[in-house]
This record gives structure tokens, sequence and C-alpha cells, in this order.
């Protein structure tokens, strides 16, 4: 009938709805991210005070709860992948976005040190395990979901979304904490303040869950799922049959102590009176804001240049500019020169740390076939990220309390830096070329064969 659509509710469940799908990205990594910012944010700035005894100490043990989340994200990468890729990528990404929100506004209602002693710290570490095992899921899921609707040529494009809304989140974190910590007298920062950053993450959890449920399932895995034998036991082909990918992915992920190291020790690191370098805390909060505003409109753009180009080498550009521009940010802050720590601020975490966090979705999704991508994903990225999630307390270890050995921590990441642009270097090429369910099945793509096989799709 005319002026009648022709799609039904079942055509519309086989079919690539792209936007959709990256709009369901962008949501629920803005809020996970806002919440794992959240905490970065109050563990550099608050935690110490309220949560753990006097002392320099405090600080470190402060900063060591934010990577608590990074060890449960391994064991929860296994469970949510199984999970994801045995009963579905929606699954995975609703689970994920309740586990989180309601792990963030528990944090907001936890009792002091002061108050209930070290009852407080592991109460605050539970909650803070509770972060990890949503966040093992949240990326890979997301990933996976937008990957698999995204059109054949745009798929670096779409999957970036994943990106935006975590650099969104990362936004909306210092945003909200940036006026609390302004205008409220330290006092009341510290008895009731800090509290109402991780009691708004509630919101962002209802409208994520709104916009994530009616989001249909991807038609790679719709396929896979009605295949005469799906695969009931995806870890175990995923570790029979794929452990380089796993590996690449691995040490891929090493990038991400870029973001900790911006985002969280270099706030206390310019912040903290133990090193008496005396910047002071909004200025931080605002480049945080700034430099990630400017992420935001950069992310897409790289990763559309990737899907001309190709993955390796926006990536790997990307990956030891990084190296080189965390080391000179570090000494502008060891320097206390404001100027200076927001032009290479934002050149870091805006415009060149953007172009390894743009690609790094769609690059490591092409390294496995639907049956294990999210288990792929998942396992390489949070076992990776590891190390992000300590690059903080290592990075305060490194320092040792003396602004002067800034060095160490700068060769620490170009150390990292190095070995991811290494493992994404040496991994196939020519992967944006490959028709998604080709994608994964062959283990290093020519690009003249997978140029062919895209344009005749």
């Amino acid at each position: 009938m005319a002026g009648t659509s022709s799609t039904t509710p079942e055509a519309e469940r086989t079919q690539r709805t792209p936007r959709k799908a990256a709009v369901a990205a962008w949501s629920g990594s803005a809020l996970e991210y806002y919440d794992l910012a959240i905490y970065g944010t109050a563990a550099a700035l608050v935690f110490p005070k309220i949560f753990f005894p006097e002392g320099h100490a405090a600080t470190i043990a402060s900063l060591a709860t934010f990577g608590v989340a990074y060890v449960a994200r391994p064991f929860g990468s296994f469970l949510m992948g199984h999970v994801g890729d045995r009963l579905g990528r929606k699954t995975v990404l609703i689970g994920t976005l309740l586990l989180m929100g309601f792990s963030t506004f528990l944090i907001g209602c936890l009792p002091t040190y002061s108050q209930v002693g070290l009852l407080a710290p592991a109460l605050l570490v539970l909650l803070r395990l509770l972060q990890g095992l949503s966040a093992a899921g949240e990326q890979a899921g997301a990933n996976a979901m937008s990957f698999e609707h995204a059109p054949d040529r745009r798929r670096g494009f779409f999957t970036s979304f994943t990106l935006s809304g975590t650099q969104a989140g990362q936004v909306l974190a210092p945003a909200v904490f940036l006026p609390v910590a302004a205008l409220m007298p330290e006092e009341q920062l510290l008895s009731w303040g800090w509290r109402v950053p991780f009691w708004l993450s509630a919101v962002l959890l209802v409208v994520g869950f709104l916009i994530r449920r009616s989001l249909h399932e991807t038609p790679e895995f719709t396929a896979r799922a009605a295949a005469p034998r799906p695969a009931r036991t995806p870890l175990a082909e995923l570790f029979r049959d794929h452990r380089a990918g796993v590996l690449r992915v691995f040490f891929a992920a090493f990038i991400a102590m870029v973001n900790t190291t911006f985002q969280v020790f270099a706030l206390n690191f310019a912040t903290s009176e133990d090193y008496g370098i005396g910047i002071d805390r909004n200025t931080m909060l605002w480049l945080a804001i700034v430099s990630n505003l400017v992420a935001i409109a950069t992310i897409p753009l790289w990763a559309a240049l990737s899907d001309r180009v190709g993955r390796k080498q926006v990536f790997v550009t990307g990956a030891l500019g990084s190296g080189v521009l965390t080391a000179a940010f570090l000494w502008a802050i060891s320097q206390g020169s404001v100027p200076l720590v927001f032009v290479l601020g934002i050149a870091l975490a805006g415009v060149v740390y953007s172009m390894p966090n743009a690609v790094w979705p769609a690059t490591y999704a092409e390294y496995f076939p639907t049956s294990v991508r999210l288990s792929g994903t998942a396992v390489g990225t949070q076992f990776g990220f590891a190390l992000a999630g300590f690059t903080p307390s290592i990075a305060g270890a490194l320092v040792g309390g003396d602004a002067s050995g800034w060095w160490r921590v700068a060769l620490f990441a170009l150390a990292a830096c190095l070995v991811s642009s290494i493992a994404v270097l040496t991994g196939p090429r020519a992967t944006h070329l490959v028709p998604t369910p080709q994608v994964g099945l062959a283990r290093t793509p020519a690009p003249t064969t997978a140029r062919t096989t895209a344009s005749a799709a």
C-alpha cells in the first residue's frame, strides 16, 4: 500500500541500522566514562582526604583504588565476552549499563574513614571492582554492535562513536565536578559535595537504558546464532584459533595509559601539595574539559580518514606522537607553566591521542570473526588496559614525591606507546577493505584481494 513502510519489525532485526547503533554506543559509553572519570577526579582530589588516614601514602592508596577496577576487568572480559558472543551484543550492553550506573550511585552513598574506619576504603574497593566488571564488556560490546551495523567501508567512522561517547563522559565529569569544587568551601566539598556528581549518574543511567533497550541485534550475530551449529563456547574457539589476535590487542592496548596519565596522574601531579608545583585544580579541570571537547570533534575525522587510508597509518602516527607529547606535557607541568600545560595538553589529549583512540575500535574488531569478535576485543583490551589502570600509582611511585622525577614517567609512557605501535604495525594489512562478513576469517588479507572483494560486494 502506498505510503506504508515495507519494513516489518522482523525485517528490521536483520538490517543494519548504523546511526541507531552509533547513538546507543555513544550514550552508554558516555555514562560509563562519566562514571570512571568522576571516580578518577575524586581519587586525585578528594578521596585521599576522606577515605584514608592522613599522609603521602593516602594519595598512593587512593590512586591505587582507581587501578583496582582494572584488576576486575580481565576477569570480567571472560564473562562479558562469553555472554556477548553467545547470547548477544544487546544483552551485554544493557547489563554493563545497569551495573556501572548502580555501582557509581552507591559510591556516592558511602560512609567515610572518619565515620567507619577501614570499612570505608573496603566498600570503596568493592564498588570499584563492580565498576571494573561493567567496563570489561562495555566498550567491546558497543564496538561490536556499532561495527557490525556499520556499512563495510565506513566501519571506522561509525565505530568511533563509542570513543566519542567516552570523551563526552570525560567532558561531563569535570564539568560537573568543576562548579562543585570551585563554589563549595573545602569543608562542604569533603563532607557531602563530592557525592553529588556520583548521584547524578542516575540520570545518565535512565537515558542510556531507554536508548539501548530498543536496539536490535546485528545482522552478523543474528545470522551466526541461527546457524545449524552456532559456537557454544566462544572462548574455547578464541584461544584455539585466534591467540595471535588476542596478544596483538593486548600489547596495542598499552596506548590507553596515555589517557590515565593525562586524566588522573597529571591532575594530582599538578595540584598536590606533595609536589609543590601549585597549579590550581580548577585550571586542570578546565584543561580536561577543553581537550576532551576537541577530541569529540577530531575523533570522527581521524576515524573517517582510516576508512580511506587504513587503520595502521593513523594508529601508529598517533601512538608515537602521544609518547612524545606526554613527555613534553609532564615537563611543562613540572615547570608550572600554565600556558604551556594548556597548549601541550590540548595537543596531546585533544588531537594526537585521538588518532589511536579513534581507530582502535575498528582496528581490533577487524582482527576477529563475528563468532569471537566481542570476546577477542574484550579479553585483549582488558588485560592490556590493566597497565593503564595502574599507571597513576606507578607514575606516582616513579616520581617519588619529587617533581623533578617527571622524566621517569615520560620514559615509561614512551615505552608503552612504542610497544603499542609495534603491535599494530605488525598486524594484518588493509583490513578496512574487507567486507564485514569476511573480517577475521583470513589471517593476513592481501590489499588487492580485499579491494576486489569489497568492490564486488
